[in-house]
């Protein structure tokens, strides 16, 4: 088999998980194997590409050393607290350790019905499937902390929703799937000893610097409020809009997880929503930071017991962690942005230039993606892209000679300049409408489309030959308005 596992979750009391093992597929097909993730990993791509492989990626096989089971955990979605959540259509089937050491969880997503399935089939989707594949391995070549994807196995066997569609797995590569929302599963529960031996495990597998510290546990929820807040603002980096933030698709490793409805992007509007489900605009793109501190405080909540036996004092040092977020946000948010329009040094007056051109981008209904990107060329003299991006106004010509006053504080050459902003701003991202096309001409067989879209988000900040097609905003017949999670 082409996995060698070393399992810790399972050592854990059996109240965090119910052994399951994935329910076989008729026919599975292997659609895409991600041979770099493979080799990175150490697994042996031909044997993953074997039948054994196959059986194992299907689901059809459970592999020597394996010890699958579906997590447990609860979730606030839409602000909602539901009790009982967990993996109703995903299976852990253990952990590997890569060539460095490090641990991931390897999960069979689509691999049918679990105890937490609730009325759901457990099963997934090709089109989806293929969504979550491509984001997040564009994700991960744009530097952003992500799960990742192994394997697509076609399943055979149709999957109904509105429709019968062809059924799909994921394999899928993480840190850790444990999310805030396993945290409050034991603290509805008010069981403190699962809480701790949950706290401990965190600490133990992702943050063990906490274990030094005098308050450990006061110690690990900063340190996942910190990684929280600079994974949002690479978030806001790039125009990514998660689509469904709830509470059980937060991981408590900084990772992003949980690809349903997300979406990018064209022209910058912070209140872009895509998801069909969030009709309020709650998980919209301007939204995230507040929503993420909300989040946040959920882990708080839960963490209270085990910050201080003493209630009130426990509650002052969880309000003050979850107060500095803000503090937090706006220090990743602005390195991130400074990064982006060139700026080596910290200036006051930084905040207010990144936000006047955000503005002036919103009035313009400029392309995120290619406005960030034309502003690379002014440095060396070419202000034509930029310039045209914003319409030619006014605004936006007094930006660019703001600008460029505040470049000249710095001692910076043109060509460092460039180079560095055109490591932060990105040539390609997955737009939308180009994944619905890929996703479109791969349901009907045609992988092609896949494959050309995948090798140019591989390199998302060079100017490749033949990607200048993947960097235009959609026409108007061809805008995404709405993205489905596929349950």
């Amino acid at each position: 088999m082409p996995f060698v596992f070393d399992n810790t979750y399972i050592q854990l009391p059996s109240c965090f998980y119910a052994r399951q093992s994935p329910v076989a597929v008729a026919e599975p097909r292997l659609v895409k194997l991600n041979q770099a993730l493979a080799v990175a990993l150490g697994l042996d791509h031909d044997r993953l590409n074997s039948p054994d492989g196959l059986a194992a990626l299907a689901g059809n096989a459970v592999p020597d050393g394996a010890e699958p089971l579906a997590m447990a955990y609860a979730g606030h979605q839409f602000g909602s607290f539901v009790p009982q959540l967990g993996d109703g259509r995903a299976i852990l089937l253990g952990e590997i350790l890569d060539p460095q050491g490090e641990r991931f969880d390897i999960q069979l997503k689509g691999s049918g019905r679990t105890p937490y399935s609730r009325a759901g089939d457990g099963r997934a989707w090709l089109g989806p499937i293929l969504r979550e594949y491509i984001v997040s391995e564009g994700m991960h070549a744009l530097g952003i902390p992500t799960t990742r994807a192994l394997a697509v196995v076609a399943t055979g066997e149709p999957v109904h929703r509105e429709t019968a569609l062809p059924g799909a797995v994921l394999t899928r590569v993480a840190r850790s799937h444990v999310r805030i929302g396993t945290f409050e599963y034991f603290s509805a529960r008010r069981d403190s000893g699962a809480m701790r031996r949950l706290a401990d495990y965190v600490i133990a597998r992702h943050y063990p610097e906490a274990a030094a510290e005098q308050r450990p546990y006061r110690a690990l929820l900063d340190s996942v409020i910190d990684r929280q807040a600079r994974l949002i603002a690479q978030w806001l980096g790039v125009g990514f809009i998660h689509g469904v933030m709830n509470t059980d698709n937060m991981s408590i490793a900084g990772e992003t997880i949980d690809y349903g409805p997300c979406a990018f992007m064209d022209a910058y509007n912070p209140a872009t929503v895509f998801s069909s489900i969030d009709r309020g605009g709650r998980y919209a793109y301007g939204n995230q930071p507040r929503i993420a501190q909300w989040n946040l405080s959920r882990l708080a909540q839960s963490l209270l017991p085990l910050i201080d036996e003493d209630q009130n004092k426990a509650i002052s040092e969880a309000q003050a962690a979850i107060d500095a977020f803000p503090g937090r946000f706006e220090q990743a948010w602005l390195d991130r942005f400074r990064e982006k329009l060139g700026m080596f040094e910290t200036h006051s007056d930084d905040a207010d230039l990144i936000e006047e051109l955000l503005q002036t981008m919103e009035d313009s209904g400029a392309d995120f993606t290619n406005t960030f990107r034309a502003l690379c060329d002014t440095v060396e003299g070419t202000d034509s892209g930029f310039r045209d991006e914003l319409g030619n106004s006014d605004a936006g010509n007094g930006w660019l000679d703001r600008w460029r006053a505040r470049l000249a504080r710095e001692t910076v050459e043109p060509f460092t300049r460039a180079t560095g902003m055109r490591r932060a701003n990105p040539a390609v991202i997955p737009r939308n409408h180009r994944v619905e096309a890929v996703l479109d001409a791969a349901v009907t067989g045609d992988l092609a489309p896949l494959e050309d879209l995948l090798r140019i988000l591989a390199s998302p900040c060079e100017d490749l030959p033949h990607s200048s097609i993947y960097r235009y905003p959609p026409e108007p017949d061809e805008v995404v308005h709405q993205t489905f999670c596929g349950t």
